[in-house]
């Protein structure tokens, strides 16, 4: 069941994530490690960040629950509901931040990004004018948001990683057009020129961002216009609700129709909202909160940051992270028939070995070829080779949080499916305010803080083991795990003679590779009994 997976759902996500790449490479092309290239970052993430840490992964916990075996109608009343709340909430944060930004704009860029010039944070700077696009955006991304979490509870994949490519798509466009604007002369890089002289890269980039936040509402619509026709058209096929003629024998009912509740849809009270947006949102205010520290260090720092923490994010988001959602039917299931059985066991440890596994890997492979990696994806245009050794070098120091996380992810699942998500969202209030902290000392650079995320990370993780209990030591599969960590030790010692004796960044490229394989071939031969877990693919 891990190894195998929807056809059509891993290739849009494979190229939601590879377009998405694809964007931050065009962000570093575009404005190299400039306080323009700050301001793009922050601007173009601020609204689906906060979307993501107030909204979707609290949507997702609360609703798809509520919504299962409910009739069409009372889904869709429920989510006009929510609809609502939702519209509500994103109008009053656009308003407080857009407020914010006219009466303190210094102070709230001095939190959001230290390190931008002062050239772009003043009153009417174009810092100003970026962040008052992303305010704008709220709306339609917190909208968005909703209509993600009914496209999840059909289980339109479709619909869902095709608005990714979407938005990516779009601003993929708008930064391409924003950098030629730079290159043409119609818009110069802050600093160089003086104030106000990258407005008109930042209204294209603006512009840009509404466009895609239009475009997803646009595409999300059509999805579920067609799920609605598509329903329609099945109901009608089976008439079970027509009463039969008489001497006919009853219609029997669809199948699922029997579970089918036609009470009124009754949402969970505030507390278990307010778990569910601390559950999914910390986690994503920990790098934010690393990478806005980070911009302390200067100009550019925060983009390099950023393009550093893509590196260890891609083998996060395509791998470690895909194996937790797989997984997390038959973690429900073995949750459900009882841990203490070792047959129910079986698919939570393969998920824990099959994650740490691939985390070893790609940790081993950023270890020999971040600079490599980093060449390839932000070597392109106006980014310097200082920016791209920074970038390397942050991006070798965080692939270790690969381990940790791979922890996380899985631990998560099996709390998800206890239904007891509040020791995850205290251990990451926890780390969150340790990070805080480390990053108010005067001698943290953006090395110390990617380190200190790392380390905030391997915490966090502990704590999300601890809190499973005691039968924490019968769900980690210790041999393959031990025999993963052991092969990625092997690498890092060899990783500073490698990358000596093999100066060419192909044959570089290609003994990560090699490193990577052989971490999972280690992990594989060690695993034993769970390889037939891991081949199987029931759900």
């Amino acid at each position: 069941m891990l190894l195998k997976a929807g056809a059509i759902s891993l290739l849009l996500l494979v190229a939601s994530r590879l377009l998405g790449l694809l964007r931050e490479s065009a962000q570093a092309a575009a404005f190299g490690a400039t306080g323009l290239a700050d301001l793009a970052v922050l601007m173009l993430t601020l609204p689906d960040w906060i979307t993501g840490v107030l909204a979707s992964g609290a949507l997702s916990y609360v609703l798809v629950p509520a919504w299962a075996g409910r009739s069409a109608a009372q889904v869709a009343a429920s989510q006009r509901r929510v609809a609502r709340v939702v519209l509500g909430l994103g109008l009053a944060l656009g308003l407080a931040a857009a407020t914010a930004l006219a009466l303190a704009p210094v102070a709230v860029l001095g939190w959001l990004a230290p390190g931008l010039p002062g050239s772009m944070v003043g009153p009417s700077g174009p810092a100003v004018w970026g962040l008052g696009w992303s305010a704008i955006a709220l709306v339609p991304a917190l909208l968005a948001a909703l209509w993600a979490t009914r496209l999840q509870h059909e289980g339109d994949a479709v619909g869902l990683y095709g608005a990714n490519l979407v938005v990516n798509g779009t601003l993929v466009a708008a930064i391409g057009f924003a950098g030629w604007m730079l290159g043409r002369g119609m818009a110069s890089a802050p600093g160089h020129v003086g104030p106000g002289s990258a407005d008109g890269a930042v209204l294209a980039l603006g512009l840009g961002l509404l466009a895609a936040m239009g475009l997803r509402l646009a595409w999300q619509a059509w999805r579920e216009r067609r799920a609605r026709q598509s329903l329609a058209a099945s109901e009608h096929e089976v008439p079970a609700h027509r009463a039969p003629e008489r001497g006919a024998p009853a219609l029997e009912a669809p199948e699922g129709a029997a579970l089918r509740s036609t009470a009124p849809l009754s949402l969970p009270p505030p507390p278990v909202w307010a778990w569910a947006i601390l559950a999914a949102g910390l986690p994503l205010a920990l790098p934010f909160a690393a990478r806005s520290l980070a911009s302390a260090e200067g100009e550019g720092a925060l983009a390099v940051f950023n393009y550093a923490w893509k590196l260890v994010e891609l083998p996060l988001m395509l791998a470690i992270q895909l194996v937790a959602t797989l997984a997390f039917p038959r973690v429900a299931r073995a949750v459900a028939a009882g841990l203490d059985q070792p047959g129910a066991r079986a698919p939570v440890q393969a998920a824990f070995g099959l994650a740490f596994a691939l985390a070893c890997a790609a940790c081993a492979g950023l270890l020999l070829a971040a600079d490599v990696a980093a060449r390839l994806l932000f070597g392109w245009g106006r980014m310097d080779p200082a920016g791209l050794a920074q970038v390397a070098a942050w991006g070798r120091i965080g692939a270790w949080s690969l381990l940790p996380q791979a922890l996380s992810v899985v631990g998560l699942t099996v709390l998800a499916a206890q239904s007891r998500l509040r020791p995850a969202a205290l251990w990451h209030a926890l780390g969150l305010a340790v990070l805080l902290a480390l990053g108010s000392l005067a001698s943290s650079s953006a090395a110390f803080l990617m380190a200190a995320l790392s380390g905030v990370l391997l915490v966090v993780a502990l704590g999300v083991l601890a809190a499973m209990g005691g039968a924490v030591r019968r769900l980690l599969p210790w041999a393959p795990m031990g025999a993963a960590l052991a092969a990625l030790a092997v690498v890092a010692w060899l990783a500073p003679w490698v990358t000596q004796l093999l100066p060419t960044p192909a044959w570089r490229l290609a003994v990560a590779v090699l490193a990577a394989l052989g971490v999972l071939a280690v992990a594989w031969a060690a695993a034993g009994s769970l390889r037939q877990t891991l081949r199987g693919s029931g759900d």
